[in-house]
């Protein structure tokens, strides 16, 4: 199964690959090199971080790659504009408090609540896709229920 990614965002994860290949990788190989110069890599702290640092770095390439191989571009927004669904920017209002909190319907791959990108495959994020503007949405939160109204879709 393809999971829906923006462009943006199929393109931040190309570039971070191309980083951690092209720049990130030979500098750690160069100082894995030095650290064995040292001498005894068995009692060589510097060589055993690096070494942890590049499987790290594998760990991380292996990820971007099943990212990359298992995501499908979605370019703009998708739906009819009056339901929330991918690449909506969807204002809602806390019910319980009542402020405003706007965030966007993005893949799995891109979500960062900080930034305001839910996935749509998160409690909220499933709650609110094929909604409409007037529309309440409950979902269950970490912190407990919560309850949005929908204000506005763009």
């Amino acid at each position: 199964m393809k999971f829906p990614i923006t462009r943006e965002g199929y393109e931040s994860l190309k570039k971070e690959h191309e980083f951690l290949l092209n720049t990130k990788r030979p500098a750690i190989l160069k100082a894995i090199e030095e650290a064995r110069e040292h001498g005894d890599i068995s009692e060589n702290a510097e060589y055993d971080a690096a070494k942890e640092e590049f499987q790290f770095l594998q760990q991380r390439v292996a990820e971007i790659e099943e990212k990359i191989m298992n995501s499908e571009i979605v370019d703009g927004r998708q739906g009819d504009g009056d339901t929330v669904a991918f690449g909506c920017c969807i204002v809602l209002k806390n019910l319980d408090t009542d402020e405003d909190v706007i965030y966007t319907l993005v893949g799995p791959y891109e979500s960062d609540i900080q930034k305001g990108r839910i996935s749509m495959s998160s409690p909220l994020g499933r709650a609110l896709l094929g909604k409409g503007v007037g529309d309440e949405v409950a979902f269950k939160a970490p912190g407990g229920n919560r309850i949005y109204e929908i204000v506005r879709i763009e």
